[in-house]
């Protein structure tokens, strides 16, 4: 791994500085990709934007940048917020206050604009082999505002393919929002969603994924398995819920894609469990339809009151074996279970010892 550090004036850094939209950011005369496909968007408030302009004039240090390089290019991993901050403000399209008055930097004096320019930034330059560069960047990224994890495996595993990937998962109101993002957790823009598709199809494997596909020119493999989740998810269950956000479908579609019953039968179900008061997990509700396993619903369970009163009741003997026990080796169960209807009430509720409890739930 090889890493050098080097002190840049700001006016080498801006220099070429164009903001070309969903294209991205460039600058050190074309040869830095400031906003690389691994970076979140701009996302500085006015205030962020001017302490950063205001921490220059008055000789402040801004925090080291880290950039990567690609070839005869330069990837910022590091510091995008704050050169686009002084690239914006350099580019007149950003105003701070001096003295009570409002000032571009075309209307300040040359003396305060060679100031600004002439500001010394660290940069750490660094490049290696792929294992090199993400283990380094997940040190470096112990300190500061973070990189997301998928941020960081962007810029190791950066090129065509995640070029490829981002016009479909990483940008505001992609296509990848568009057609799902309701049924995801997280934001586009900071890598949320690539993440959880990739971590689908590869069952985990992300950084091997990547690795495998960094050079192909298109991510329509990605798309086209996205494409199927969502599609699945809209069939099984046709009418969306808000519970349905962020839900793990991946998984459930690899498990559940040729076996998922009616889907007919399935709404009128997820409709049943919502009203259902037991239910007090809602998100379980579509792993359960599918797989029928009922503590997935994590059942409401009886009150302390209530077993103390039914204990009482029965005299500290158990409904089943009929023996004696202390309350903490009793436990409060369903007479009817709640699969089949049984509520969780007090006119439902025995006491059992432990050992029948769980005999009982076996079967």
């Amino acid at each position: 791994m090889k890493i050098n550090q080097q002190t840049l004036h700001i006016r080498d850094v801006v220099e070429g500085y164009k903001d070309k939209g969903v294209e991205g950011v460039v600058g050190y005369g074309g040869r830095l990709d400031i906003r690389p496909s691994f970076q979140r968007e701009f996302v500085y408030k006015e205030k962020q934007q001017k302490a950063v302009i205001h921490s220059i004039l008055n000789g402040y240090p801004l925090n080291v940048m880290y950039w990567v390089k690609r070839g005869e290019k330069f990837e910022v991993l590091d510091g995008q917020q704050r050169i686009i901050s002084i690239g914006r403000f350099v580019d007149g399209k950003t105003v701070i206050q001096i003295n009570g008055k409002d000032q571009f930097f075309h209307s300040l004096s040359s003396v305060m604009q060679d100031k600004i320019l002439d500001y010394e930034l660290t940069v750490y330059f660094c490049e290696g082999t792929d294992d090199e560069t993400l283990e380094w960047f997940e040190i470096v990224n112990l300190a500061g505002e973070q990189l997301r994890p998928q941020e960081i495996r962007n810029a190791v595993y950066g090129g065509s393919w995640v070029e490829a990937a981002k016009l479909k998962f990483s940008k505001p109101g992609c296509v990848a929002f568009n057609v799902g993002g309701k049924y995801l957790n997280g934001s586009s823009i900071r890598q949320d969603y690539l993440e959880t598709t990739i971590d689908w199809l590869s069952d985990g494997n992300i950084n091997h994924f990547m690795a495998q596909h960094k050079d192909e020119p298109n991510a329509d493999v990605l798309w086209e398995y996205f494409e199927s989740v969502i599609e699945w998810v809209q069939f099984v269950f046709p009418t969306y819920h808000k519970s349905m956000k962020g839900i793990d479908w991946g998984a459930l579609y690899k498990d559940y894609q040729h076996n998922y019953g009616v889907p007919r039968n399935n709404e009128k179900e997820v409709l049943r469990l919502l009203k259902d008061e037991d239910v007090t997990n809602k998100r379980g509700i579509y792993e359960y339809i599918l797989s029928g396993k009922v503590p997935l619903l994590n059942i409401r369970q009886f009150s302390d009151s209530d077993k103390e009163v039914k204990y009482k009741e029965q005299k500290g003997i158990c409904a089943k074996c009929r023996e004696g026990f202390k309350p903490d080796e009793m436990e409060g169960d369903h007479v009817t279970p709640w699969i089949e209807g049984g509520k969780t009430e007090f006119k439902n509720l025995q006491m059992l010892c432990k050992s029948c409890n769980r005999l009982k739930g076996a079967r």
